[in-house]
């Protein structure tokens, strides 16, 4: 039996340092967020889809899609949002199915699912286990601020446009408290793995 882990977090909380971590031990890693910049390119369904909803003008020179223009257009207009998650969501979905797929063919006891936005994306029927990597809300808007040389106003609006993580805390089976050294965060996550059956040798 393959164990599937969905790993959450929130923007700044230390997510992306827990998943190299679990990469380092030679245990599977599915990014949702690879998933999706590789669905929306050049050719894919999406990419189609995406062109045939907001035009051509969201192409770059080299007929990819830019990024920028195209947040800067449903960071401003929710149901342009909604229009893109419907159009990107089910290929993310589609992608991460076929390799979980893969993972149980090849008898690997543990993949871990990286996944943003697990339970605003309701994605969490994936996974039979889950991870919330957790910092309290000064250090998660201070590292926000540093990392992407935001405001305090930039750095909230971010911050309030995703479910807070305290409220994550309820619906999650484990919590890693990233609020201090990166060893301790790893010796958290070494001991929540061995309690689920994975033993680094």
């Amino acid at each position: 039996m393959t164990l599937i882990i969905g790993l959450t977090g929130g923007i700044a909380s230390g997510k992306s340092t827990v998943s190299n971590m679990i990469k380092e031990m030679d245990i599977q890693v599915i990014d949702a967020d690879i998933e999706a910049r590789l669905a929306v390119q050049k050719g894919e369904q999406a990419y189609k889809k995406i062109i045939a909803e907001f035009g051509e003008d969201i192409l770059l020179d080299n007929g990819e899609i830019d990024r920028k223009k195209l947040g800067t257009i449903i960071f401003n207009d929710e149901n342009k949002r909604q229009t893109l998650n419907r159009i990107v969501h089910p290929e993310v979905r589609k992608r991460m199915m076929t390799k979980i797929e893969e993972a149980k063919k090849n008898q690997e006891d543990i993949i871990v699912l990286d996944i943003p936005l697990l339970f605003e994306s309701k994605l969490a029927y994936l996974v039979d286990k889950t991870i919330l990597v957790y910092v309290d809300q000064e250090t998660q808007l201070k590292r926000l601020m540093a990392r992407n040389q935001l405001t305090v106003e930039e750095a909230k609006a971010r911050i309030h446009s995703q479910m807070p993580l305290a409220d994550k805390i309820k619906l999650v089976d484990a919590v890693i408290d990233n609020n201090g050294s990166i060893d301790c965060t790893r010796k958290q996550l070494l001991q929540l793995l061995s309690e689920w059956g994975f033993n680094k040798a």
